[in-house]
């Protein structure tokens, strides 16, 4: 795996997570990005032995974008409690089907989840008895002609959160079969970037603001003018 590193210090690894690889070793076998950080903590800074990362927090499979590791127990127990405690903001892209239905730009999503360990899949609950509160602000940041790119940003931190949102709004994202796209994608994953991810750094009196491209994948080319 070719890892991208977008920022490393002697606490903090960032890296930018490719679509269709696994957050952490999974029962498929396939190679995972905590390895990939691993091996090149080991190279990069010399280490003998075995290579301790933290991880602070994950993205689906089918997801690219920011991952943060922890290089020390000390940053791994900050950052889990920044993370707990929200002082994270999270901003993401998803390139979706058509327009979200509302007919406006802009707005925010309540919806209370459930999810189905069984069949991995988040649904909506009527009631707050039945699903946890999941709170997503969302604005479309350009019309493709047939598809929409979104900025969307999770104020809460449920499973599928994003995905599930996007299907709400009538508009499922590009290649989520899960949440009711129309066809996959060719490499199995979906048009869902986490863009940037901003959050105290363990050790220092600051704010870390990192930013990762999006895949430089067929489908998300037309959305390049406003990629940065």
């Amino acid at each position: 795996m070719n890892l991208e590193v977008l920022y490393h210090d002697n606490h903090l690894l960032v890296v930018n997570k490719p679509a269709g690889v696994p957050a952490v070793p999974d029962a498929s076998g396939d190679a995972a990005l905590l390895d990939a950080a691993k091996g090149w903590v080991k190279q990069r800074y010399e280490k003998p032995g075995d290579v301790f990362l933290g991880v602070v927090h994950r993205l689906d499979r089918p997801v690219s974008g920011v991952v943060v590791f922890a290089r020390t127990s000390k940053a791994a127990a900050r950052l889990s409690e920044a993370w707990r405690t929200r002082r994270v903001r999270k901003v993401y892209w998803g390139l979706v089907e058509g327009r979200p239905r509302q007919g406006q730009g802009s707005g925010e999503l309540e919806q209370y989840l459930r999810k189905d360990e069984r069949r991995n899949l988040v649904t909506a609950a009527r009631s707050p008895r039945e699903g946890k509160l999941a709170r997503t602000r969302w604005r479309v940041l350009a019309d493709l002609g047939g598809r929409s790119l979104l900025e969307l940003e999770p104020l809460t931190g449920r499973p599928h959160q994003l995905r599930a949102a996007c299907a709400a709004l009538g508009c499922p994202l590009v290649g989520d079969l899960k949440y009711g796209a129309r066809a996959p994608l060719p490499d199995a994953s979906i048009a869902l970037h986490a863009r940037e991810l901003e959050f105290p750094h363990p050790t220092q009196d600051e704010v870390v603001r990192i930013r990762a491209a999006p895949p430089e994948s067929a489908w998300w080319k037309p959305a390049a003018p406003w990629l940065g």
